[in-house]
């Protein structure tokens, strides 16, 4: 099975469990709605450039921030900080999914679950960059 498939699947069931536990703790529907589409804001960093916004968009969609809130928020038992952390992590999910991956700083169609030429465009750019700069010098 092709990797990006694997993530898309992944992204699936987190989305899943992540929504079954919120609603399963009795969190109510509005906040999930108004918070669904938060972690999107990231995307704001773009306008600062792509070296920017990846390291934002990337910031607010790995699972090590929602899964620590909800650490955070389980251990001092502080219920509506669960939730958050869920909403999160269901974005996130539903993000993967849909094929949204982190990006790369060459541009916001580079990610990681982009196709195999977007994803070698996205490396091999920077590269080509460096070696065209060293063999100027060399003339």
């Amino acid at each position: 099975m092709d990797p990006r498939t694997v993530l898309r699947l992944e992204g699936i069931a987190l989305f899943g469990v992540a929504t079954a536990a919120y609603f399963t703790l009795g969190a109510p529907v509005w906040l999930f709605v108004v918070l669904a589409l938060a972690p999107d804001l990231s995307m704001l960093g773009y306008l600062a450039g792509a070296r920017v916004g990846s390291r934002l968009y990337n910031a607010f969609h790995t699972y090590v921030a929602p899964v620590s809130l909800g650490a955070v928020g389980f251990v001092t038992g502080l219920t509506p900080v669960v939730w958050v952390s869920l909403i999160w992590a269901a974005h996130i999910g539903m993000d993967r999914a849909f094929g949204y991956g982190l990006k790369y700083p060459t541009g916001f169609k580079h990610s990681h679950l982009a196709h195999e030429d977007n994803h070698a465009a996205a490396v091999a750019e920077p590269v080509t960059d460096r070696v065209e700069h060293v063999s100027a010098r060399n003339d």
